[in-house]
């Protein structure tokens, strides 16, 4: 049986381009919109691992700028393709430029949209990327942390800014 590490450390970006408007990436198996991200592998920093995501999830090329939050999925849950236990998860969250590229499908999305900022929380419904969203809406300059857990049903266990 294959055991993750105690925290998978993973990333996301708000990535924005020239006319202000947050890309969305939709789940090829999930059928929800999210934003770039993913875990971080053995070797990377936190930016290349972003930078890696987002080329790999849309084709584009993106620039992270400031952290805006830290968040912790305290649950565990059952594992899959031979892991017993998906362990806790440490996400930090960065504001991101867009810089170049097209959008090219992948193994985990399949579709793009740019969307008016006051127009992602239409598309995005995922309780955890909701309250992300916020935090970047509402950055003014403190990080802002967040511990939840999504299983059985998604809460809120501490809010806070760093």
């Amino acid at each position: 049986m294959k055991r993750f590490p105690t925290h998978i450390v993973a990333v996301f970006g708000v990535v924005e381009n020239a006319n202000r408007e947050v890309l969305l990436l939709k789940h090829r198996h999930r059928d929800i919109w999210m934003f770039p991200g993913g875990q971080v592998e053995v070797g990377e920093n936190l930016i290349e691992a972003l930078v890696r995501e987002a080329r790999e999830e849309s084709g584009m090329e993106i620039e992270p700028g400031h952290l805006f939050c830290i968040t912790s999925n305290t649950c565990t849950y059952p594992g899959y393709d031979g892991y017993d236990t998906v362990p806790s998860k440490v996400i930090m969250g960065f504001a991101c430029t867009y810089k170049s590229g097209d959008f090219g499908e992948s193994d985990e999305t399949t579709e793009h949209l740019w969307v008016a900022r006051d127009r992602v929380l239409d598309y995005v419904k995922m309780p955890d990327f909701i309250d992300k969203y916020k935090a970047y809406l509402e950055f003014d300059g403190t990080v802002r942390y967040l511990s939840y857990v999504t299983k059985p049903n998604y809460k809120v266990d501490l809010e806070t800014t760093l």
